[in-house]
């Protein structure tokens, strides 16, 4: 049985010393192994009844493929999984005194695992087949891809689930009609690239997303902006968004929630109006929305904070000429006097 995440072990005796812990995982692979007996078969071989031998926890990474064995029978002081549906745990051990801390992992994949290391803990038989203590191959690694980029049909795969450690992840010039949605289950995700496909509608779990920082959606057929992604969890996360080249005529008001957008493009849609609470977008620096029918501006657009805008190729109306108002006050009796022997000579 194996786990794909990151680790990092940390010593509870590093703050006696006064040494900092790193605060960084490595990728790993972690294995459930059957432990191989460390004496020939007698009355205690393996401490188990039946010649079974407990199971043990065997850490690898790349730089050291040979691994880091930890025994688990009765040797785990506490469990941590308040964030285990983020795809994070932590196992503490007794002996060795160390925090095995486990993150990005994939989480249904880690409730498993956990389940099984509990029942290794207890003694008992661990339903999942376990691993042999043997070194882990390099092709195991990666599948710790953090990057894919895809642009073509042929390259996109159809028969195999994306890597869960995905954090950016282009699928351009592929035909796709609709968001797939096992990239939705890619929680570690941070850059979306979906450009020149053929995409209609965007799917509201995209806001389940939780780091999703940058979408690319360029070159598709969209035709609106839900108001369910508006209200999402890309509120908090999403800081650039490119819907530029669609037929999108007009955003919802809700647009606006998405406060920590930073960059937008909105070139070459069919818009004829922006959010009249565009204002609110205090963080957005660069804006392009050119060769849109935009008649005119939200009053709120003076409240932006722009360093680049681009509102090239609308048909921005000509304002309406106002008539002169002259304002005429009376006169003094002096002035009028005085206007009056002036006239008169």
């Amino acid at each position: 049985m194996k786990l794909h995440c990151e680790v990092e072990v940390v010593s509870r005796h590093l703050p006696a010393l006064g040494l900092r812990n790193r605060g960084k995982g490595v990728r790993a692979v972690l294995s459930l192994c059957q432990q191989a007996p460390r004496t020939p078969p007698g009355p205690r071989a393996g401490g188990e009844r039946g010649g079974r031998h407990p199971a043990c926890l065997f850490i690898s990474t790349l730089k050291d493929k040979r691994g880091t064995r930890y025994e688990l029978k009765e040797n785990i002081e506490q469990f941590f999984t308040k964030f285990v549906d983020e795809g994070k745990a932590t196992v503490r051990l007794k002996e060795p005194p160390v925090d095995i801390c486990l993150s990005k992992a994939n989480s249904s994949s880690l409730k498993s695992f956990l389940s099984a290391v509990r029942l290794a803990h207890r003694g008992c038989d661990v339903e999942a087949p376990l691993s042999t203590l043997t070194p882990v191959k390099t092709s195991e690694f990666e599948k710790f891809k953090t990057k894919m980029v895809i642009t073509s049909k042929k390259d996109y795969p159809l028969s195999k689930n994306f890597p869960y450690s995905l954090e950016h992840l282009q699928t351009s010039y592929c035909g796709l009609v609709r968001v797939d949605m096992r990239m939705l289950c890619l929680k570690n995700l941070r850059k979306l690239d979906l450009s020149h496909n053929h995409i209609k509608k965007l799917p509201a779990t995209i806001g389940d997303l939780i780091h999703l920082q940058e979408l690319n959606l360029n070159d598709n057929h969209l035709e609106s902006f839900s108001v369910a992604l508006c209200q999402s969890t890309l509120q908090k996360s999403l800081q650039s968004l490119d819907i530029s080249k669609n037929k999108i005529k007009a955003l919802p008001v809700q647009f606006c929630q998405l406060r920590e957008l930073i960059y937008l493009k909105l070139d070459d849609n069919e818009l004829i109006r922006l959010p009249f609470k565009m204002g609110q977008l205090r963080n957005l620096r660069f804006l392009s929305a050119a060769r849109n029918k935009l008649p005119f501006l939200p009053s709120e657009f003076k409240n932006l904070s722009l360093e680049y805008l681009d509102l090239f190729g609308n048909t921005f109306e000509q304002p309406k000429v106002l008539p002169v108002i002259h304002l005429q006050m009376p006169l003094t009796l002096l002035e009028s006097s005085a206007r009056t022997i002036l006239y008169n000579r």
